[in-house]
């Protein structure tokens, strides 16, 4: 396995229960004295079949916790008279701040070779989590550990909507490692999974947001990450993509990589993936076997919970 190359953290404190669903115990890895490493025991039995245990970690998330600090709307002004008078005089207000907790002491461990799936009503927290593990947001309080560092679909950095999806496969290829002649060899084969015709010449700025959903995977996935993280995008396109798409992310799992993908769409959820994460309201509210996961999730749903 290769060397960490990603640590992200801040203080941590003891992780809440998680309830697992499926059938064999997963490991995870068990607090040492610096709060990630230390010796693999079972959750809770009941949980999702899991790798050989000689298949090495890709990602560990211990405690994770994320706050969000914004204005409070109609919050009082807040400070010293002096203060305050000060601030009515400027056309100054300070108002009271609010924290939202997106994360709520969050913690797994995803081997390399597993396809995982996060599930949760929007606001849960899914996204943000993604966006965690890549290393787009610290977080307040505990630890991300990753063995390489995590991909996470789109390359809109790079992508310029003034050029044509060509060029724009030729800048993207470049920006996630290919050499000019790499990239140029695989020109047709992007163009074909695509599938967008004559548009492949033509403006991304013509693009909708399902063609330029489709150019981003392509591009993204021509070089197989260890990890690769996937928000929403098998949801754009019709049939055939989608079972296209689904396919690839199978051949990068078979080529020893992780993939973590969020998707409204629970039937690619449980097609794709053989392991899923609910997630609510920030906490991690099950993990275990992606159609036992969804089926509580729905459950969930339909009682109002």
């Amino acid at each position: 396995m290769a060397d960490p190359v990603t640590l992200r953290s801040s203080t941590t404190q003891n992780g809440t229960a998680v309830q697992t669903v499926g059938k064999t115990a997963p490991t995870r890895t068990a607090k040492g004295n610096d709060g990630v490493n230390g010796s693999q025991s079972p959750v809770e039995d009941g949980a999702s079949p899991a790798p050989s245990p000689a298949t090495a970690f890709s990602v560990v998330c211990d405690d994770v916790h994320l706050t969000y600090r914004v204005p409070a709307p109609g919050g009082a002004l807040k400070g010293s008279p002096t203060e305050r008078f000060i601030g009515k005089m400027l056309g100054r207000k300070r108002r009271q701040i609010k924290q939202v907790n997106a994360l709520r002491g969050v913690s797994f461990t995803a081997r390399e070779g597993e396809a995982i799936g996060l599930v949760g009503r929007n606001g849960s927290g899914k996204s943000t989590l993604l966006r965690v593990i890549a290393g787009l947001l610290s977080p307040t309080q505990g630890r991300v550990w990753a063995d390489s560092e995590p991909t996470l679909l789109g390359v809109n950095a790079v992508l310029v909507p003034q050029l044509p999806g060509d060029r724009n496969v030729r800048l993207g290829g470049l920006a996630i490692g290919l050499s000019p002649q790499e990239v140029e060899s695989r020109m047709h084969e992007v163009a074909e999974f695509t599938d967008i015709g004559d548009a492949f010449t033509m403006p991304m700025s013509t693009y909708s947001s399902g063609m330029a959903a489709r150019l981003r995977f392509a591009i993204s996935t021509q070089r197989t990450p260890r990890i690769l993280i996937i928000d929403e995008a098998l949801s754009t396109g019709d049939e055939a993509f989608r079972k296209r798409s689904e396919q690839r992310v199978k051949q990068l799992r078979a080529e020893a990589g992780t993939v973590f993908l969020v998707s409204h769409s629970l039937d690619t959820i449980r097609s794709t993936c053989d392991r899923a994460l609910w997630l609510d309201k920030g906490t991690l509210m099950a993990d275990g076997d992606p159609t036992q996961v969804c089926a509580r999730y729905l459950k969930a749903v339909a009682e109002g919970r």
